[in-house]
């Protein structure tokens, strides 16, 4: 098939892509309106040590192993305790994202939750649980020996999913993709059928000199 044989399948069977951009495009917008919210809370923690090239390495070394203490069933019980949550541990761990920065002396901790007030509560009382701990260890060491953990910031929430454009966006380009497909598939189940004067011209490679009409 010639280029022009395939423009004149796509405009002959246009409204078939048409209908199904259309469709998939209103059925994700759909699923997306119907799905509950879900937002994420970021907080940042900074870890601070005596500047020398010693103490330094040292914090950062400490980075990874605050992250780890922080990703912990522990953590997630004591968070769930203060802010008195009806949930398991292992499944509040599975709403939160804890990773230490990999340039700098920050460990982030992002929350999801269907309420944003209270996704940045748990992410203000998770990261205090840290903040906490490294004043206790600091107060029996000399200021110059002390790491200690503070926010950079308050929490931050703000809205994780459902991305309606995106999805409308993602339906409508399936649809015409696979509006596309079925054109052509129909075009194949019909290639044996003619019904106009170019399909023969097409397939026997003659010219028709005359017809009769109806």
């Amino acid at each position: 098939m010639e280029l022009n044989d395939y423009i004149r399948i796509l405009k002959r069977r246009w409204w078939i892509i048409l209908v199904t951009t259309v469709l998939t495009a209103g059925a994700a917008f759909a699923f997306s309106k119907m799905q509950e919210p879900t937002y994420k809370s970021s907080v940042r923690l900074l870890i601070t040590s005596r500047p020398d090239f010693g103490q330094t390495q040292a914090a950062q070394a400490l980075i990874r192993d605050f992250s780890a203490w922080l990703r912990s069933s522990y953590r997630a019980e004591d968070v769930i305790d203060e802010l008195q949550l009806d949930m398991d541990p292992m499944a509040l761990l599975g709403d939160v994202t804890i990773a230490p920065a990999t340039d700098s002396n920050l460990i982030q901790i992002d929350v999801e939750n269907s309420d944003p007030n209270l996704a940045n509560d748990i992410a203000r009382v998770w990261g205090d649980q840290l903040i906490q701990f490294r004043n206790t260890e600091n107060a029996g060491l000399r200021e110059e020996d002390r790491i200690k953990a503070q926010f950079l910031d308050d929490p931050q929430a703000g809205l994780a999913g459902p991305n309606t454009k995106i999805n409308v966006a993602a339906g409508a380009v399936f649809g015409f993709l696979l509006g596309v497909i079925l054109v052509f598939i129909l075009e194949w189940i019909e290639s044996g059928i003619i019904r106009r004067s170019e399909d023969i011209e097409r397939y026997l490679g003659i010219p028709v000199i005359g017809t009769i009409p109806k």
